[in-house]
């Protein structure tokens, strides 16, 4: 298979290049390059990439309509995974246009000019949060009371709308994965599990928000990409995939464990909780289970000692 990952310079897009190159598939990564975190590490996730395999890197901005065109008539793919995107809670309650402009304007472009390529094979990267806060847990793909409370999540939402709206009128075979808390080496700096354990090794103290109750249902990166890889390979029209690891973990035991795996004492600084957090994230995966032979191996402990070893080797 011919297969085009936006963002694929990133955390996960540079863990689901490596297995795309290691199952012989053929790979093109898009990436902007931008400074949401350093360059530098992206440039480094890329090399990561190329000791799995050759592939082609094309620089430029997926809302850039003639760049894209580009791409796809050098590249010719059978299918994309939209990994592309500006991520983050916080950041987009900041810079809301920003959010709007890439992660829905963006998803427009890809679109369009995979219709006018004839090429319907398309895999979306949404995210948990666009359940928001009024749900019951575990969340299931069939809730319709989506309300997000924050513009990520909003723009999340949006662009499996416009997903929907591709796949009916023009037939694209479109999923939807919603992506559960994401974690293992190479994550983004400002995530939880690395910007706690790197700041704990550094004997700095950590955000510690609201009570120590909220829970986010935290999923090993091997695991997701083996839900991207199946999901590739899935034959529909229209679908929406949880993925997570459905073992949800409370932020106090989340530190009680990286004090144990780190042999570090944590030095708490509370802090209220955030506008546009969700206080529990909870995934039920029976669907991805059934349709995808999605099964997580990754428990918590585990994954967060391998991610600890990672940044261990890196310092």
């Amino acid at each position: 298979m011919r297969v085009l990952v936006t963002g694929g310079a990133g955390f996960i897009g540079s863990h689901l290049s490596e297995a795309l190159l290691r199952r012989g598939d053929h790979l093109a990564v898009v990436d902007d390059l931008n400074d949401f975190y350093p360059p530098a590490m992206k440039r480094a996730n890329l090399e990561a990439i190329r000791r799995s395999g050759d592939f082609r890197f094309f620089e430029g901005d997926i809302r850039d309509e003639a760049f894209i065109d580009r791409v796809i008539q050098d590249f010719r793919p059978d299918a994309t995974v939209h990994l592309a995107a500006r991520a983050g809670v916080r950041p987009s309650l900041s810079q809301p246009l920003l959010y709007e402009h890439v992660n829905v304007g963006g998803t427009i472009v890809l679109l369009e000019a995979f219709r006018r390529a004839g090429i319907n094979k398309f895999v979306l990267a949404s995210s948990s949060s666009v359940y928001g806060a009024g749900n019951s847990v575990p969340f299931r793909e069939t809730e319709l009371n989506l309300l997000p409370v924050s513009p990520y999540a909003a723009t999340k939402l949006a662009a499996e709308k416009i997903c929907y709206t591709y796949s009916l009128l023009y037939g694209l075979k479109v999923i939807c994965l919603r992506f559960f808390t994401v974690y293992g080496p190479r994550q983004r700096p400002d995530l939880a599990i690395r910007k706690f354990a790197e700041s704990m090794l550094a004997g700095n103290r950590i955000p510690f928000y609201g009570n120590g109750q909220s829970a986010r249902d935290y999923t090993y990166v091997a695991d997701t990409v083996e839900g991207i890889l199946a999901a590739l390979e899935y034959e529909t029209h229209y679908e929406i995939f949880n993925l997570g690891n459905s073992q949800p973990v409370k932020l106090v035991d989340l530190v009680a464990i990286l004090e144990g795996v780190l042999g570090v004492k944590a030095l708490l600084d509370p802090w209220p909780d955030q506008p546009g957090d969700v206080p529990n994230t909870y995934a039920d995966i029976g669907k991805a289970a059934r349709e995808l032979g999605y099964t997580p191996q990754t428990t918590i402990r585990e994954g967060t000692k391998m991610m600890v070893d990672w940044i261990r080797s890196t310092r």
